[in-house]
């Protein structure tokens, strides 16, 4: 069975043997650290990483280390990286945990004078910063440049300075890339952005130079309380935008493409949710709706919906709002029980994700405990279809490579039981 029809046939909820991602999104990756050391563990060409995702600084992994984990997802990216330089002209870079990694040209960083490291929007220096490195990270934050907010003067176009017309440029880099990737067998997730709706690591706008309007974390979230018609109007405008830019999408990748990154949006902390459900119905899922809608009437892909945390309450209305596929399925939050998930949610939820702890076990746990948690994980979410295994989120830094090599073996494990059944 190819890498392609098993995806296929979960994301339809037929069962079969479990497709595995990693690297395909930005939220299903691995820090750069870990997929360096996966290389050296299988036995790979010694060669640095390419750090393609810098803000998270997650590592590209390339076809023989796929082929070496059994992955079977590709992403299609879009041409820049979240602090808006392209994803090009590589070069050797000393991290600052010692490992010498490949980055792009635009990767420009500063020492910030106490161990930590300064980066800027579009790889020029003479803006001012947009993420910070503390001293022992192993990822950058945002900086938050927002002025003081002048009521009277704020305006709704302010923070839809981001979303335009996908270029030529970027159209061409879609197709090409989609066209590659369909040629490898591996089935096909495409970020291409513009849907995300208030997602926060997208309000600091870290890939612009001097970004306009509300781009401070609280007082996003601040605003969602008291400006709603100002988040309303930001939300209609973005999504016309998006649905033109989608069909332009859609006319040059085709059924290349298997599912739509939507919206990475984060509804859900370790013990609640960020909203209530009201506020989820009258603010968010009309907008939802009207993409999810469009992809499904015009399009063969199914539609994906990052959102961390205890969403469980979410989870109906999720699926009401179109989506086929939620991730990371945050098993150790607030009333997301594996088994009461696939039972209540199953039948039209895929779950991407949820395989390990990325908080306890994969990182502090020992390879028998990891081993044990994926195969209760896949005997949990893998009968009847509807599950691609991934961990809860990216695999961080520090996480012991006999651990993550102990992940995939039992995915592995499971799908050879399940096969030979």
């Amino acid at each position: 069975m190819s890498h392609r029809r098993r995806l296929r046939d979960a994301l339809n909820h037929v069962d079969g043997p479990v497709p595995v991602d990693f690297g395909a999104t930005a939220v299903t990756g691995m820090h750069v650290s870990c997929v360096a050391a996966l290389r050296d563990f299988y036995g790979l060409e010694q060669r640095p990483v390419k750090v393609h995702e810098p803000y998270q600084m997650l590592g590209f992994l390339e076809d023989d280390l796929l082929d070496a984990i059994g992955a079977g997802v590709a992403g299609l990216y879009g041409p820049r990286t979240l602090f808006g330089f392209a994803n090009d002209g590589w070069r050797e870079y000393a991290l600052p945990w010692g490992q010498v990694a490949l980055v792009p040209a635009g990767f420009q960083t500063s020492p910030d004078g106490q161990g930590g490291l300064f980066i800027y929007p579009e790889g020029d220096r003479a803006a001012a910063p947009s993420g910070h490195m503390p001293a022992g990270g192993f990822f950058f934050d945002s900086i938050v440049r927002q002025p003081p907010i002048d009521e009277d003067e704020l305006t709704p176009e302010d923070n839809l300075e981001e979303f335009g017309p996908i270029s030529e440029a970027d159209l061409a880099h879609f197709a090409a890339r989609a066209e590659a990737l369909a040629a490898t067998g591996r089935g096909v997730i495409a970020s291409f952005g513009g849907t995300g709706l208030g997602d926060i690591a997208l309000v600091p706008a870290p890939f612009l130079k001097a970004p306009k309007g509300i781009r401070d974390i609280e007082e996003w979230y601040v605003t969602t309380a008291i400006r709603q018609d100002y988040v309303h109007a930001v939300f209609a405008a973005q999504i016309e935008t998006a649905l033109q830019n989608l069909a332009r999408l859609a006319a040059v990748v085709g059924d290349r493409v298997d599912v739509a990154f939507t919206c990475g949006t984060d509804f859900g902390t370790q013990q609640s949710t960020f909203c209530s459900e009201r506020t989820f119905d009258s603010l968010y899922a009309p907008y939802y709706r009207r993409v999810n809608d469009w992809i499904h009437a015009h399009t063969s892909w199914k539609t994906f919906k990052h959102s961390c945390g205890a969403v469980e309450a979410f989870l109906g209305r999720f699926i009401d709002a179109g989506f086929d596929v939620i991730n990371p399925v945050q098993c150790s939050a607030a009333g997301m029980d594996p088994c009461l998930l696939k039972k209540q949610y199953g039948a039209h939820l895929v779950f991407w994700g949820g395989g390990v702890d990325t908080q306890r076990t994969l990182p502090f746990g020992s390879p028998t405990q990891v081993r044990a948690e994926v195969l209760e994980r896949c005997r949990t979410f893998g009968p009847g279809g509807g599950f691609v295994f991934n961990a809860v989120h990216n695999v961080q830094a520090n996480t012991p490579v006999e651990n993550i090599a102990a992940m995939l073996a039992a995915v592995k494990e499971y799908n050879e039981a399940k096969t030979a059944v």
